[in-house]
């Protein structure tokens, strides 16, 4: 979400004691103050909250006249590569401290730790439901921000209940995998909400029917990344200790830390060992001097503790500034040059061992991603060294050899954006799921983990 937000104030005082929120959240950024549900006056800067810590626990915490109530998890959520549900549930009257407070993450009850004053005192009141307290999804309010980065769906608040995780979340029979109930039956009380983000043109709209519409504040995106269907993304925790690089827009912005020579520039959530997968970066930045490099890798995690772009860790990219194949670290002539604005796909075929690369929409040294076994104008995998990560990976560096050079690109694994700008044409994949600006080859599928589960696993 980045620096929007949804914003409401309530039309009238409901349940201050006895409240639930729940949703589905896929975190983006890590390591930074996020809120994700708030009651919050700037004027006198007291407020009741949801949020996750800097040191990426989910914490809720109470300001109010002084006095200042916490309790935050003893889990850390570091995952960006999975969708949470998360369960928050109030109740002030019960007699029991530790009753008082209850947060459930994908159907169980975790442990919670007192900091500050720890739980609110018996029958206390908060400010959620309160009208002198506006709402806030994605930000302490509208003057500070503590905004959230990531994906948000189905959140559900109650006012007036105390639910458990079971009223909106069930365990699938077959998989055993944690999924949402689509109509759970709740009471939402008089400032209860759903919202399900279903219509892009109003993210706010109120599905319970009480007509407790949000307003969308800044630029809001809809992705089709679901809990049932997880795409890649950048993944922040595999980064160089120093001159890390950043990822914004939900992780799918990547841009080096241009401090270095040679900066590794990030990688990819999910990696794969076998089938056909398509994916496209767009170039957003071009200074002098400043090669941009996108490619796979089969040692992501030797290049990000090296802050290197590969050598001889199992790389193959395409190079901005010479137009160059770039195989383990040696350079050879394959397609045009490229800059700021163009988009790069890939088509990556571990069933035959080859990948492509194209230049908005044409494919370079004339590959045909579609020539199976024969390869033509591919790059053979199995000319890189063997992947000690036991996958391939999406990744992107920079390869200046000056510093202060940034490589930054907008990635599309197939949620149909770069940055926060929907692409114009549309194009799908064979099996429907993706989309993405120019035509996808023929067999190949979006990065995600049902496109996995039918490429490795059927």
């Amino acid at each position: 979400m980045a620096t929007t937000y949804l914003s409401r104030t309530p039309s009238s005082n409901g349940n201050l004691k006895i409240c639930t929120w729940s949703g589905w959240v896929k975190r983006g950024a890590l390591g930074t103050r996020q809120m994700l549900f708030s009651a919050n006056n700037s004027g006198t800067g007291l407020g009741e909250n949801i949020e996750f810590t800097t040191g990426n626990k989910l914490e809720y915490d109470q300001d109010k006249a002084g006095t200042d109530w916490t309790v935050s998890s003893d889990m850390l959520f570091r995952d960006v590569s999975a969708w949470y549900h998360i369960v928050f549930a109030k109740d002030t009257t019960q007699a029991t401290e530790s009753d008082r407070i209850k947060i459930y993450v994908n159907g169980t009850q975790i442990s919670l730790t007192e900091s500050a004053n720890g739980y609110p005192t018996q029958n206390y009141d908060g400010f959620f439901n309160d009208t002198s307290y506006p709402n806030y999804i994605g930000a302490i309010n509208n003057a500070h921000g503590d905004y959230f980065d990531g994906s948000i769906s189905h959140i559900h608040f109650i006012d007036g209940t105390a639910y458990a995780a079971s009223t909106f979340g069930e365990t699938d029979s077959t998989t055993g995998i944690w999924k949402p109930k689509t109509a759970p039956s709740v009471t939402y009380g008089t400032n209860g909400f759903f919202l399900k983000f279903e219509n892009s043109a109003a993210f706010g709209t109120d599905s319970s029917g009480n007509s407790n519409t949000f307003t969308v504040n800044g630029t809001m995106t809809q992705a089709i990344d679901t809990p049932s269907n997880v795409f890649a993304t950048g993944n922040p925790l595999n980064v160089p200790a120093s001159s890390p690089p950043t990822f914004t827009n939900g992780n799918t912005t990547w841009t080096s830390s241009g401090n270095e020579t040679n900066n590794f520039g990030g990688s990819s959530t999910l990696g794969v060992t076998q089938g056909k997968y398509y994916i496209e970066a767009k170039a957003t930045l071009d200074e002098t001097y400043s090669r941009n490099a996108v490619g796979i890798s089969g040692e992501v995690s030797t290049l990000a503790r090296n802050n290197s772009t590969g050598g001889s860790n199992s790389t193959i990219y395409y190079d901005s500034d010479t137009g160059n194949k770039v195989v383990n670290g040696s350079g050879s002539a394959y397609g045009n040059t490229y800059t700021t604005g163009d988009i790069i796909g890939i088509a990556l075929d571990l069933d035959n061992a080859y990948v492509y690369f194209s230049k908005n929409g044409t494919w370079q040294n004339s590959g045909d991603p579609t020539s199976g076994s024969t390869g033509t104008g591919g790059i053979a995998v199995t000319a890189v060294t063997s992947s000690t990560d036991g996958a391939y990976f999406i990744f992107q560096s920079d390869t200046s050899g000056v510093a202060s050079t940034p490589s930054k690109f907008d990635f599309n694994f197939g949620n149909g954006y770069f940055g926060t700008t929907a692409v114009s044409s549309a194009q799908n994949p064979d099996d429907g799921i993706g989309i993405f600006e120019y035509d996808v080859p023929a067999g190949y599928r979006a990065l995600n983990t049902k496109s996995i589960n039918a490429e490795e696993y059927s």
